[in-house]
């Protein structure tokens, strides 16, 4: 019995040990997240402008395909830049972000990956080591960009596509990662990278246009580089964001069930401390009793 009490009561110590983990890294992952959700809040409409401009361009050049960057071709290549992070204990941030890279191409360029022409650029630890695990072609040449996070960073892999897109070893390029929403709540998507998505015209309006100072094909070749740079750096902030927002509430809930189950065993405790009692009664009033018979 007693040794049935002590590893209950280590037990215990364990849990609340675990618990103080728990809570510290909660309140980490806020004091970061309020950091990181300034940061995207602040890039998103500027970036989401940006796009809108650059798509606009690109629908109204006239002989779109001499623009590199927008030039469709037939697909054969593929990249896909997937974008996790370097940690885990953050729920199933990281294995949602993986999974949806796997059905993008199971969906879209399965024919592509049978050919191993599917190639995955990681930008985190944890989704590297996921997708080479289950024999993807990856390159790890931008995993680490998470110890450092800034624009010049993302600028040298935007770069990167860019010039392996315009040397036509892809076809198109993806990114795939996840657009934080709140705390608690993140949207996991795949988002066309290259070649420039154009606008689509619904109606029969004529499509909006800029004027342009100095002359379109200048001021197309100095800022699309630019914009496309700024895009991929508005999904590494969304996806930052993204990861302590998820760490933060799989931190609480693991101090939510920490808590549940120290109630259950100090329960477990005091019923068998009550026994041990009851049995050491018993054994002094059965030995009272045979020293008085």
């Amino acid at each position: 019995m007693a040794g049935q009490l002590k590893e209950v009561r280590n037990r215990i110590k364990s849990v609340q040990s675990t618990q103080q983990i728990t809570k510290a890294m909660k309140m980490i992952s806020a004091a970061k997240l309020r950091k990181a959700q300034d940061a995207i809040i602040q890039m998103r409409p500027y970036a989401k402008k940006l796009q809108e401009m650059l798509s606009n361009i690109v629908s109204n050049a006239e002989g779109g395909s001499n623009i590199k960057l927008a030039e469709e071709r037939n697909v054969e290549k593929v990249l896909l830049i997937v974008i996790t992070s370097d940690r885990g204990l953050c729920g199933g941030y990281n294995s949602n972000i993986v999974k949806l890279a796997k059905s993008t191409i199971a969906e879209k360029y399965e024919a592509q990956f049978k050919k191993g022409n599917v190639t995955i650029w990681n930008i985190g630890k944890k989704g590297w080591e996921s997708m080479t695990r289950n024999g993807f072609k990856t390159d790890a040449a931008f995993k680490d960009i998470f110890l450092q996070l800034n624009f010049e960073n993302v600028q040298t892999a935007a770069q990167a596509a860019m010039k392996a897109f315009e040397n036509k070893e892809f076809d198109a390029v993806e990114i795939v990662y996840s657009e934080f929403r709140n705390a608690a709540t993140q949207r996991f998507v795949s988002e066309k990278f290259l070649p420039i998505p154009k606008v689509e015209n619904k109606s029969n309006n004529k499509k909006s246009d800029f004027i342009f100072e100095p002359e379109k094909d200048a001021l197309i070749a100095e800022l699309m580089p630019k914009i496309l740079n700024t895009q991929l750096y508005k999904a590494v902030l969304d996806a930052n964001a993204s990861e302590h927002g998820a760490r933060m509430t799989a931190m609480d809930k693991a101090s939510d069930n920490a808590n549940e189950l120290l109630k259950s065993l100090k329960i477990s405790y005091n019923r068998a401390r009550q026994a041990a009692i009851t049995t050491e009664l018993t054994e002094i009033v059965s030995g009272a009793a045979a020293l008085q018979g």
